[in-house]
């Protein structure tokens, strides 16, 4: 087994008195203060989390174009410079390698960014199915991530810029070569936490003073240190997914209400044979509100009646809404919203009831 790494950061968060965890080959903070008051913070004024142990990859030449749309569910042909679009990476069977960001600088340059734990195998995959000139280069160990995410995430930015000229305007939209205290990162209008917020890149080397400076900045915000415990209520609460969880190679797009971001009407891309084949697919994402006594954890089966249609994917206790949901997999026949169900939690039958997604949104 190899040895967990840790992020630059590592120091930092000890200092601030995180609780550490091992999480996706990496000791990471799980909470400072806990999960309540740091999930409370993003929705509410500002939280900072740590995310350098996600991946970066620059595929960049003539074909990069080209092998995006083919390697990528998402269409890539009309996305603009300093724009970002979301996209499943598919195995030939139509199951999801991972789930990922597309930023592109231009028609012959884009960054994706991968989930930590898939990140050698994303490259893996990706390495084997290039063509034509084009060259992918594994960035993530050079370069540090951190995310500013919450109502005051533009107030705190403004504050060290002195502006909002360097500041992405658009959701989904990105600026690069904006200098932070001497130190030049590219800052995104993204995030995993279904608030306004900010994801900034920059060197390995910088992370630590950009971390810093965010963090002394943010006191008159309201800003906390967040870690991975509010990091998962948070993006569970706005209801996106968390590959493992939400997606797998044994859970296509469709299964898991992503369709929006696959193209079928585009030329080959991986995948699209089994994606394009058979019927409709018979299971799909759902969210839960769970009405009787209980929390229902991942693996969870849901039962409609004494049938088993599904399982639970991810669920907890969401402190904005301040109840118990979770999101599932299972039959379409079953996921109209209203429909009451029951989860076997412990081998107890607990009530829920299918509602909308998101839970929360801003």
């Amino acid at each position: 087994m190899a040895e967990d790494k840790v992020t630059p950061l590592y120091d930092k968060h000890v200092e601030l008195g995180a609780k550490m965890v091992p999480f996706a080959g990496y000791i990471m903070p799980i909470q400072y203060s806990g999960i309540i008051a740091e999930h409370m913070a993003v929705r509410e004024k500002a939280g900072i989390f740590d995310v350098s142990h996600m991946g970066e990859v620059i595929i960049e030449g003539k074909d990069a174009l080209k092998n995006i749309n083919y390697l990528l569910t998402n269409d890539y042909t009309d996305l603009r410079d300093n724009r970002i679009r979301y996209s499943l990476l598919c195995y030939e069977h139509g199951g999801a390698v991972d789930d990922l960001l597309v930023y592109r600088y231009n028609e012959n340059k884009y960054m994706l960014v991968l989930n930590a734990s898939n990140c050698e195998k994303d490259i893996a995959f990706m390495k084997q199915h290039l063509f034509g000139e084009v060259t992918l280069t594994d960035i993530s160990d050079i370069t540090g991530e951190v995310a500013l995410q919450g109502p005051n995430s533009v107030a705190i930015m403004e504050k060290i810029l002195g502006n909002s000229d360097s500041l992405p305007k658009r959701y989904y939209s990105f600026l690069d070569n904006v200098i932070l205290d001497g130190s030049s990162c590219l800052i995104s209008r993204t995030g995993y936490t279904g608030e306004d917020g900010f994801e900034i890149y920059c060197s390995s080397d910088d992370v630590v003073k950009i971390f810093s400076l965010l963090l002394e900045v943010g006191k008159d915000f309201g800003l906390l240190p967040a870690g991975l415990g509010a990091r998962d209520t948070l993006r569970l609460e706005a209801s996106m997914p968390l590959y493992g969880h939400e997606l797998s190679e044994n859970i296509t797009p469709f299964e898991a209400s992503l369709g929006f971001a696959v193209k079928l009407n585009k030329e080959d891309f991986l995948g699209k044979a089994s994606l394009t084949a058979g019927s409709e697919p018979a299971k799909t994402r759902v969210g839960l509100k769970i009405t009787g006594r209980g929390i229902a954890r991942e693996g969870c089966i849901v039962k409609y009646g004494d049938e088993e249609i599904g399982y639970i994917t991810s669920g907890t206790h969401l402190p904005y809404l301040d109840g118990a949901y979770a999101m599932a997999i299972i039959d379409k026949s079953s996921a109209s919203i209203g429909t009451k169900l029951v989860i076997d939690v412990r081998n107890r039958p607990v009530e829920a009831e299918v509602v909308p997604l998101p839970f929360y949104k801003r």
